[in-house]
């Protein structure tokens, strides 16, 4: 496996709303903000060997964080929704 892949996807988003999500085939990645979904749908072929019939993107903005009287923002960051084909599953962790 070429290690570009695991370079675009940084990590699987586990919340309430993507667990319930799950049941219905679709997986929530958070991968990097400058990957197209096309290069998403690769790597999650190529990493989890499955099936992928749609790909959602979210662009998330950064917070507004404080530390002390300094103020600044956290880094911004891309989710995207996997849905795969009928009857696939990924195992996460």
């Amino acid at each position: 496996m070429d290690t570009k892949y695991l370079d675009i996807i940084k990590a699987p988003v586990i919340t309430e709303k993507s667990q319930i999500a799950k049941e219905n085939g679709q997986y929530t990645f958070k991968v990097d903000p400058k990957a197209n979904k096309t290069e998403i749908k690769l790597a999650i072929e190529k990493i989890f060997n499955v099936k992928v019939v749609k790909i959602s993107t979210i662009n998330e903005k950064p917070k507004k964080k404080r530390v002390g009287r300094y103020t600044g923002l956290t880094n911004r960051s891309k989710k995207a929704i996997v849905t795969l084909a009928e009857g696939q599953t990924i195992e996460l962790g």
